[in-house]
Formats: structure tokens, C-alpha cells, sequence
């Protein structure tokens, strides 16, 4: 599936957990935690003692500027 295509289905607003993000972002845990030390990745939102999630706006973003570097 296309990152156009996983835009449309997003919500306008919202979070979205770990599991939805990496099926839009397709990169493993490891590398999404990393990424999001380096600076690559959004941070996430802290919802709970055990929960981040990450808000929509914010991948939103990355995938438009993954788009114009070619994917993840």
C-alpha cells in the first residue's frame, strides 16, 4: 500500500499506537525507537505509566517528507 493511499485513511486528528504506526511506517521497533533518538521519528505522547502513542498530525509529516526522500 502506497503512503497516498495510507494518508486518505488516517484520521484528520487523533493518536495512533505502535502497532498502526508501524504498519503505515514499515520499519521494525528497534528502528523506530531509534529513529525517534536520532531525530528521524516523531516522539511520542505519553498517554500512561505503559503508553505512548503518537499523534496523527505528526505522521502525517513524516510521510510527507519520507514521500520526497524516497520512503522510509
Amino acid at each position: 500500500m502506497s503512503q497516498t493511499i495510507h494518508l486518505q485513511l488516517l484520521p484528520q486528528a487523533g493518536f495512533l499506537r505502535l502497532p498502526q504506526v508501524l504498519q503505515i511506517i514499515p520499519v521494525g521497533k528497534s528502528t523506530w525507537w531509534a529513529g525517534i533518538q536520532s531525530g528521524r521519528f516523531p516522539k511520542g505522547v505519553k498517554l500512561g505509566p505503559r503508553t505512548t502513542a503518537w499523534r496523527v498530525e505528526d505522521i502525517r509529516q513524516l510521510l510527507q517528507e519520507l514521500g520526497g526522500q524516497g520512503g522510509a
